[in-house]
C-alpha cells in the first residue's frame, strides 16, 4: 500500500502577534445590559450578536451571510448546460450546411435531402441531438461540435458528482473514459459493502490508492468519503430539482448520449441511490428559485447550491438558536470560503471573547446553575464606571485627573507611579529596585528613569460610614431612572473598596420596604413594580448601620424621585397611601431626625421635577441641616460620588444645591481617577 504524504492547509489561527482580547468594552457592555435586567447570559449574547466599536457582531455576520445568499440566486439561472448545447447544436448545423453549400461534387438530391433533414430539426435541443445520432456529417468541424455535445454532456455529469471533473477530463480519450468507470464500479461496491457492514478500513484504503486521484480532498474513511459524496450529491438533486419540469425533461433525454453511452447514467443512478440510502438525513428535496441572467452548468450550478447549503449552515451557526449552541459551532473555514478572511477573524475573535469572559474569571455559575458575574467583574465594572464619574467631575472643574488618595498625607502603605504634578514622596527602595529589574534586560541603558519613580500613597485616617439609600419603588423603573441608579450605587462601592477601605459603605434599596443589598443583589435587581417608597424603613436600616460604626463619620446619601408613600408599623406591616399620609411623613422625618443627632452629613438627590418632592426634599434638607442636588440623569454618578468626597473634608454647609456644582465638595479626599 503507497504511503500517503504529509497535508498541509492554510493556516486559520489568526494573527500570532497579535495582543489578547479586550474584555472591557464587553464587561462594560453586558454589565449595563446586566443593570437594565438582563441575564448575565443573555448579556453576554447580545453583545456579542452586537459587536463592538471595531468589531462586527453575529449579527453583522449573518447579515452578510444573508446578503451572500441573496446575490447567488440573483445572478445566476440553471439553463447554463443547455445553453452551451444548443450553442454546439446551432454551430455544428451551420457548419454542417456550410459544407453541403460548398462541395460541388455531392448529388444534388443528396444535398436537398440532407438540408431538408437540418431544416427539420425539432426545437427541442434533446430531440435533436438524439435524430442527428445516425446523420453521416460532411464537415468536419460540425462532426466535432456534436461530439462535444455528448463529451460535455459526460463532463457535467461527472462534475456533479466530482468537483473539478469537468476540467480534468477535457479532452479524454477512452482510456480516461474507461478509468472513470472502474471508478465508478468499485466505488458503488464499496459503498453497496459498506452499507451491508461488511466493509473493512483496508477496502477503503486499497480504492483510495487505485482512485485516489479523483479524490484531491483526500479522505481518510469511509465516513468523511460518503460525507463528502452525499452532500455535492444532493445539491445536485436540488438543483434538479430548482429546474423547470421542460429543463428536467430535456437533460434526461440528453442523458442517455453521454460520452456516447448510456452505462455512465446507470453507473451514476446506481451511485446516487447509495448515497441516498446511506445518507438520508441530507436534504434531498429542497429546492431554490433563480432569476438571474448568468446561466452555469451542471457541475458550476451543483457548486452553486453546495454553497448555498453552506450558507444556510453557518447561519443558523451564527444565529446562535438552537439549544445548547456556542460560538466553537461556527465553521471558520466555510465562513472564510462564503465571505473572506477578515469575516473568519471577526468570528475568531468573538470566540475567544466568549471564551475569554467564561475562562477568566468574568462569569461563573451560581448553585442554581446560572450564569452570574464574578466578583472581579464587578470590580472591573466598577471601575470603568468610576473613570467616568472622575472624567465627568474633572470636566466641571476643569482641571486635569488627579491621583490623590487622600488629603491628610498620612501613609497608605501602597505605591503608584509617579505623574506629572505629584507632590507625594517618593519610595527610594522601590524605584531603585524597579531601575536594577529594568536594567536586567537592557545593560546599557540609564541607572534610573522617570518611569522607575513611584511615589507612596496617603490617605485621610478619618473613617466614614456611609448609607447609600437608593429608591427602588415603581416610578424609578417606569421612568427610566433604574440603571443611572445602579451605575450610581457600583460606583460609589467600587471607590470606597478600592480606594478608601477603611471607610463602611451600606447599600439600602428602599421600595415597598427596605432592604440591605450587597453590590451584586443591586445590580442583577430586576425593576420592582410594586408601588411605594419606604424612606422610614430606609432611614432606620441607615441608621442601624451608623450606631455599628460609632467612631466614624455618618454619610447619609438619598437617591429618589418621590416623594415617602409607605412606612413600617409597630407590628412590622407595611403602611401605604397615596397622596402620602401625614404618618408616614412624620415617621420618616423622626428617622432623619435621628440621623441628625447621630452627625450624619446628609445629601438628598432628586430626580424628576415634581413641585411637591421639591418642597419635601427642600424642606428635610434643612431639617437635616444638609444639601439637595438636582442632577441630570447622567451626571448622577458624579453627583453622588462627588459629595462623598466632599463629605469627607472639613465642614461644609447645608443648603440647596439645585444646579448641581460639585465645586466645594473636594476638600477632603480630591477625586480619584483610577
Amino acid at each position: 500500500m503507497a504511503r500517503r504524504g504529509t497535508r498541509f492547509r492554510r493556516y486559520d489561527g489568526g494573527d500570532p502577534l497579535a495582543p489578547p482580547v479586550d474584555l472591557a468594552e464587553a464587561l462594560d457592555a453586558i454589565g449595563e445590559d446586566v443593570m437594565a435586567g438582563y441575564s448575565p447570559e443573555r448579556a453576554m449574547r447580545e453583545f456579542l450578536r452586537r459587536g463592538g466599536r471595531d468589531q462586527r457582531g453575529l449579527d453583522d455576520l449573518a447579515r452578510q451571510v444573508a446578503q451572500r445568499r441573496q446575490e447567488l440566486l440573483q445572478r445566476h439561472n440553471l439553463d447554463g448546460t443547455l445553453q452551451e448545447i444548443r450553442e454546439l447544436l446551432d454551430r455544428a448545423v451551420l457548419e454542417e450546411r456550410k459544407q453541403l453549400a460548398r462541395d460541388a461534387m455531392m448529388d444534388d438530391g443528396d444535398r436537398a435531402l440532407r438540408e431538408m433533414q437540418l431544416e427539420s430539426l425539432p426545437p427541442s435541443p434533446a430531440a435533436a441531438v438524439s435524430e442527428l445520432a445516425a446523420y453521416d456529417w460532411q464537415s468536419r468541424e460540425a462532426r466535432e461540435d456534436y461530439e462535444k455535445i455528448k463529451d460535455l454532456l459526460g463532463r457535467e455529469l461527472l462534475d456533479q458528482r466530482f468537483a473539478g471533473m469537468k476540467q480534468a477530463l477535457e479532452n479524454a480519450g477512452e482510456e480516461d473514459r474507461a478509468a472513470v468507470n472502474e471508478m465508478l464500479q468499485d466505488l458503488n461496491e464499496l459503498l453497496e459493502k459498506h452499507q451491508q457492514g461488511v466493509d473493512t478500513q483496508d477496502d477503503f484504503d486499497r480504492f483510495m490508492d487505485e482512485h485516489g486521484d479523483f479524490f484531491p480532498e483526500r479522505p481518510e474513511n469511509i465516513d468523511q468519503l460518503l460525507d463528502a459524496l452525499a452532500a455535492r450529491a444532493a445539491a445536485a438533486q436540488r438543483m434538479l430539482n430548482s429546474m423547470t419540469p421542460e429543463q428536467r425533461e430535456e437533460l434526461m433525454q440528453l442523458s442517455a448520449q453521454a460520452f456516447g453511452s448510456p452505462a455512465l447514467m446507470d453507473s451514476l443512478a446506481r451511485l446516487d441511490a447509495n448515497l441516498q440510502s446511506l445518507r438520508p438525513g441530507e436534504d434531498w428535496g429542497g429546492s431554490e428559485q433563480m432569476s438571474g441572467d448568468e446561466g452555469v452548468g451542471l457541475g458550476d450550478g451543483t457548486g452553486v447550491f453546495q454553497d448555498l447549503a453552506e450558507l444556510d449552515t453557518l447561519s443558523e451557526q451564527l444565529t446562535q438558536s438552537y439549544a445548547g449552541s456556542q460560538l466553537d459551532d461556527v465553521d471558520l473555514e466555510a465562513l472564510a470560503r462564503q465571505l473572506g478572511d477578515q469575516a473568519a477573524v471577526d468570528a475568531r475573535t468573538l470566540q475567544q471573547l466568549e471564551k475569554a469572559l467564561r475562562e477568566q474569571g468574568t462569569m461563573r455559575r451560581d448553585s442554581t446553575g446560572q450564569l452570574q458575574l464574578t466578583p472581579r467583574a464587578m470590580r472591573q465594572l466598577g471601575q470603568s464606571l468610576l473613570r467616568d464619574v472622575a472624567q465627568r467631575l474633572s470636566g466641571r472643574r476643569g482641571e486635569r485627573d488627579t491621583q490623590r488618595a487622600g488629603a491628610a498625607g498620612e501613609l497608605s502603605g501602597s505605591t503608584r507611579e509617579w505623574a506629572y504634578g505629584d507632590t507625594e514622596p517618593w519610595d527610594i527602595p522601590r524605584s531603585v529596585l524597579n531601575g536594577v529589574l529594568r536594567r536586567a534586560s537592557d545593560p546599557a541603558g540609564p541607572m534610573m528613569e522617570i518611569g522607575d519613580v513611584e511615589v507612596h500613597e496617603t490617605e485621610d485616617r478619618t473613617q466614614a460610614a456611609v448609607a447609600l439609600l437608593v429608591d427602588t419603588s415603581f416610578s424609578m423603573a417606569m421612568d427610566g431612572r433604574w440603571v443611572p441608579m445602579k451605575r450610581t450605587a457600583l460606583a460609589l462601592h467600587t471607590l470606597i473598596r478600592s480606594r478608601f477601605r477603611g471607610d463602611h459603605l451600606q447599600l439600602i434599596g428602599f421600595g415597598r420596604y427596605a432592604e440591605v443589598m450587597e453590590i451584586e443583589q443591586l445590580t442583577a435587581l430586576d425593576a420592582m413594580w410594586d408601588k411605594g417608597t419606604n424612606l422610614h424603613h430606609g432611614l432606620l436600616l441607615a441608621n442601624r448601620h451608623f450606631r455599628k460604626h460609632p467612631n466614624a463619620q455618618p454619610v447619609l446619601l438619598i437617591v429618589t424621585d418621590g416623594e415617602p408613600t409607605s412606612h413600617l408599623e409597630a407590628d412590622g406591616e407595611v403602611f401605604f397611601a397615596y397622596p402620602p399620609h401625614p404618618l408616614t411623613v412624620a415617621y420618616a422625618v423622626r428617622e432623619l431626625d435621628v440621623s441628625r443627632r447621630l452627625g450624619a452629613q446628609t445629601t438628598f438627590f432628586r430626580l424628576g421635577d415634581d413641585p411637591g418632592l421639591a418642597r419635601f426634599v427642600d424642606s428635610m434638607a434643612k431639617r437635616a441641616e444638609g444639601r439637595v442636588v438636582a442632577p441630570e440623569l447622567d451626571d448622577l454618578g458624579a453627583a453622588v460620588v462627588g459629595s462623598y468626597l466632599g463629605s469627607r473634608g472639613p465642614g461644609g454647609s447645608g443648603g440647596s444645591d439645585p444646579g448641581g456644582s460639585y465645586g466645594d465638595w473636594f476638600g477632603g479626599r480630591g477625586f480619584w481617577v483610577g
